[in-house]
């Protein structure tokens, strides 16, 4: 290997999702407006499940903490982009990379984890209504979402340290606008059979298990929706799973046409598709949840007379 290869590198160059000057202008201002209304959407869902005692529930309580992943989330990718465009740079240091690196996993699987205890509520408010109160108890709530973050923060903490003991050559340009995981592997003049090992038996693990429980919940859900005598409590009970079931097609069919295969396959259109849950899904979780829910809606006009 001659001495350029050999060179440890000290950081990676963001290039973007274009590459071309006009277009990252155009991308420039579309993320700054993305990032500013996912941030005050979200903002305004938590203020406003704060503020209504009505809104003190399990689901509510779930959706509050689905908001502040989605500001976390977009916070982690999407200023550093920004700060580069504006400061007519691309690079990203080796340390601010694998720190990228850690709270993109940490928060993309916390997404994860939400939408399967939001689907878990769901089915025990529709199939168990009687003994909602006694299941979903404030502490089991809590406990869930604790639980939640432990094991995202050592599944992070596991690929981080994983992708820290690969070593860097000369090569250093990243065909993205964040450091992901996958484009960063390709990078690597090491072997990373253990990083894609892990990937598919552990990263598999966290990520189909959400997915697992939000679709047995839906199996019961909808097998007891059927049994229902009235059209009309058909359509209430559909009614209170139509946004989470939406956010979940988003969020997943990116996030599995993504990851779900070797690092060595990851291609520009994958680049293109992680803009879906990195961007668009924390963006339009506010719109989707706040439109079809009438006690959410009136809750946000409230806290925005208020303000």
């Amino acid at each position: 290997m001659g001495e350029d290869n050999e060179t440890m590198i000290t950081e990676f160059l963001l290039l973007g999702l274009s590459g071309k000057s006009e277009q990252e202008e155009v991308v420039f201002g579309m993320f700054l407006w993305m990032y500013l209304v996912t941030i005050s959407g979200n903002l305004l869902i938590i203020l406003a499940i704060s503020c209504d005692p009505h809104l003190h529930t399990p689901m509510y309580f779930f959706l509050a903490n689905l908001s502040t992943v989605d500001i976390c989330f977009s916070s982690v990718t999407i200023p550093k982009a920004l700060v580069n465009h504006m400061v007519g740079s691309k690079s990203i240091s080796y340390m601010e990379c694998m720190v990228q690196i850690y709270f993109f996993i940490t928060f993309i699987n916390m997404d994860g984890f939400l939408l399967s205890v939001m689907a878990y509520d769901r089915y025990v408010a529709i199939c168990h209504p009687l003994h909602y109160t006694l299941m979903m108890r404030p502490r089991l709530c809590v406990l869930l979402v604790v639980i939640s973050w432990v094991i995202t923060n050592l599944h992070a903490l596991l690929h981080t340290l994983l992708m820290v003991r690969l070593t860097f050559c000369s090569h250093n340009a990243v065909h993205h606008f964040f450091c992901d995981p996958y484009p960063i592997l390709k990078l690597s003049c090491s072997d990373t059979f253990i990083n894609d090992l892990m990937v598919f038996t552990v990263g598999g693990v966290i990520f189909l298990t959400p997915f697992s429980c939000i679709v047995i919940s839906y199996v019961y859900i909808f097998s007891n929706v059927l049994k229902m005598p009235s059209a009309c409590g058909i359509k209430k009970a559909l009614s209170t799973c139509g946004s989470h079931l939406t956010v979940v097609s988003l969020f997943y069919g990116a996030i599995l046409g993504v990851y779900m295969r070797p690092s060595s396959s990851y291609s520009l259109q994958d680049t293109v598709a992680t803009v879906i849950f990195t961007v668009v899904t924390p963006l339009v979780n506010p719109f989707i949840y706040s439109l079809r829910n009438r006690d959410m809606k009136g809750a946000l006009r409230k806290t925005i007379l208020r303000c």
